[in-house]
């Protein structure tokens, strides 16, 4: 059980507040309620690129790392289709120096267009180098092009094409950091060796005076049931043949969501699997293979990705993964292999909450969802998923009609 509290500024801001004195250190976790399926579809990779420009200075703070470092302190960022995270590590001691960086920057991030470029090329070797130049870089825009017909989710994080970065205006950025990067639209954790009234003091002082903005409420055209499979075919220069299948799943809130987890972990989640004890290491047709899921806020996929021995056909292997699919889709998984599989999940969260940091990063996200107390519920719900639920979720989901299969050819120059 995490325990928290929670409070709201005047002027929207969340803040939830997790003590743990077992720690000298403390965190400071900003998550702002954007991602990559905000975006215009013309002006995409806007959430990743200014992740990268709010570590560009503020008005009053012209090097963000300097001080933070003078403090004993690390941050970093991330940004996902959903959401755009900061966080700042640092002796407990020293949190409000924390708080000094992060509301300056929430009030007065530094735009210039020096700060733009500098920035713009960051992200656009970014792009090339791993995206563009890198063997299957480009894999996953196909697939989400193939898969997502209206919904966002069709372009990555780092946007739909170089273009849309390297055209980027200055306004264009003032105008993104207005909508979405204010008070209103933010919840802060802050984590570790400190005290609800230590929090709440410092909230105040360095972000109540911050102009709430803007409510910013989400409408986005949503992805129609997919009715017929679809499947494409790509050459390009890599070393061997690889084969991704994609199948829409609910969104993260479904009810349905956890049964899935566990039946992609049971699939292909590492070498005790189903697909990688048959597809591997018996009959010998891929050298990994892998079942997973982007658990998104809205509607994801679930996905299996390998790549084949050399020899091996598509059809073959295509056609074996089927079979496995086949027996999940009309046999009840074991107890015994579910119950294998709700341990490991177990594990891997208590391993997860060890940190204070992911500790942090968890209620940040579940509040976003709509609830940090969900945080808590989640072992329970967990285990009361049952081999029904698994049976009901492979028949559902796994279907020809519901999925998009890309054949990545290997064909070297």
């Amino acid at each position: 059980m995490i325990h928290f509290e929670r409070f709201t500024l005047d002027n929207g801001l969340k803040v939830i507040v997790h003590e743990d004195n077992s720690t000298p250190m403390a965190v400071v976790n900003i998550m702002y309620n954007v991602g990559a399926r905000d975006e215009d579809p013309e002006k995409t990779g806007f959430a990743h690129l200014f992740e990268h420009l709010m570590f560009g200075g503020s008005v009053n703070i012209e090097d963000y790392d300097e001080p933070l470092q003078m403090a004993g302190g690390e941050n970093n960022a991330y940004t996902t289709n959903d959401l755009t995270n900061y966080y700042i590590q640092l002796p407990s001691q020293n949190l409000e120096t924390a708080f000094w960086l992060e509301s300056d920057r929430m009030l007065s991030l530094a735009f210039s267009e020096k700060s733009l470029e500098v920035q713009r090329k960051v992200v656009t070797e970014e792009f090339k180098e791993h995206y563009i130049n890198k063997p299957y870089g480009d894999v996953w825009e196909k697939l989400r092009n193939l898969a997502f017909t209206t919904h966002p989710y069709k372009w990555q994080t780092i946007g739909k094409e170089l273009s849309h970065i390297e055209n980027a205006q200055l306004q264009d950025v003032k105008d993104f950091f207005a909508k979405y990067y204010t008070p209103v639209n933010a919840i802060m954790v802050v984590a570790g060796n400190i005290t609800v009234p230590q929090v709440k003091a410092l909230a105040e002082e360095w972000f109540g005076d911050i102009p709430s903005g803007t409510p910013y409420h989400r409408n986005l055209p949503q992805e129609p049931k997919q009715t017929s499979a679809r499947r494409l075919e790509v050459k390009a220069d890599v070393p061997v043949n690889a084969f991704y299948k994609v199948w829409h799943m609910p969104e993260r809130l479904d009810p349905a969501y956890h049964a899935i987890d566990l039946l992609t972990d049971i699939l292909g989640g590492g070498a005790s699997s189903r697909l990688h004890q048959a597809l591997v290491k018996e009959q010998q047709l891929f050298t990994n293979i892998d079942c997973y899921h982007f658990g998104h806020s809205d509607a994801g996929l679930a996905v299996i990705s390998g790549r084949l021995v050399n020899g091996v056909t598509f059809e073959v292997a295509e056609a074996a993964v089927e079979l496995i699919l086949d027996k999940v889709r009309t046999q009840k998984i074991d107890e015994k292999e579910l119950e294998k599989v709700k341990n490991k999940t177990e594990s891997l969260m208590a391993f997860e909450d060890m940190s204070v940091m992911s500790r942090a990063n968890s209620l940040a996200y579940y509040e976003l969802l709509g609830d940090a107390g969900l945080m808590n519920q989640e072992l329970g719900k967990y285990a009361a998923v049952t081999s029904a639920d698994l049976l009901q979720q492979a028949q559902t989901i796994f279907t020809q009609d519901n999925s998009s299969t890309l054949y990545y050819i290997a064909e070297p120059k």
